[in-house]
């Protein structure tokens, strides 16, 4: 009788500590610890600026187009003439990413339209856009408008220089009659380029 005492004892003994030994694993099991990590973010900023005498840069907006001096009026272009006009881009200084410039459209109106067509050049500097010029092919000779075949990319750089624009990239807008233009005819053209922003 006082063996089967002893023996329950030494179960009640066995079985509490197995308790306890449940216990303790549950609560090293509860510990946890946590790290976190956080990140600022902000953008950058990008802005293409265009002019007709590479001195005075603004934007031109959609129905603000910047005014390119050609003569396509009634009595300045003859059949087979070519008229130039510069238009020059490049990116604002506080613009933080290089850029990749294509022409997008280039619409016209008018009762000349279709007897006209168009090319873009770019050239080393204002001075070089003639009708005549040569340089890299942006738009070839021949482009009607409302086409846009062809047509290649070119790249405008960001500033390294705090407070300064970008370097400037000279565009030559060439326009030329067709042989059988017709007299007393107009047209207006108005051309897009858009720029996307590149690492």
């Amino acid at each position: 009788m006082a063996q089967q005492e002893k023996n329950r004892k030494v179960r009640a003994v066995l079985a509490g500590g197995l308790v306890l030994g449940v216990g303790v694993a549950v609560t090293l099991a509860a510990w946890n610890d946590s790290e976190f990590a956080e990140g600022v973010f902000g953008t950058g900023h990008f802005n293409m600026q265009g002019s007709v005498d590479g001195i005075n840069f603004t934007d031109h907006a959609s129905g603000a187009a910047a005014s390119l001096s050609f003569a396509v009026e009634p009595g300045s272009m003859s059949p087979e003439d070519t008229v130039a006009a510069p238009f020059v881009l490049h990116l604002d200084e506080e613009t933080t990413n290089n850029a990749k410039v294509n022409v997008a459209s280039a619409l016209g109106s008018g009762t000349a339209v279709d007897q006209l067509s168009y090319a873009i050049v770019q050239v080393p500097s204002l001075t070089d856009c003639k009708p005549e010029a040569t340089g890299t092919v942006i738009v070839p000779p021949g482009t009607a408008f409302g086409a846009a075949t062809g047509v290649a990319t070119f790249d405008l750089t960001k500033s390294d220089v705090s407070g300064e624009p970008g370097a400037d990239a000279f565009l030559c807008v060439q326009v030329t009659a067709a042989e059988d233009l017709i007299q007393d005819t107009s047209a207006t053209a108005t051309w897009e380029f858009v720029g996307q922003s590149v690492s």
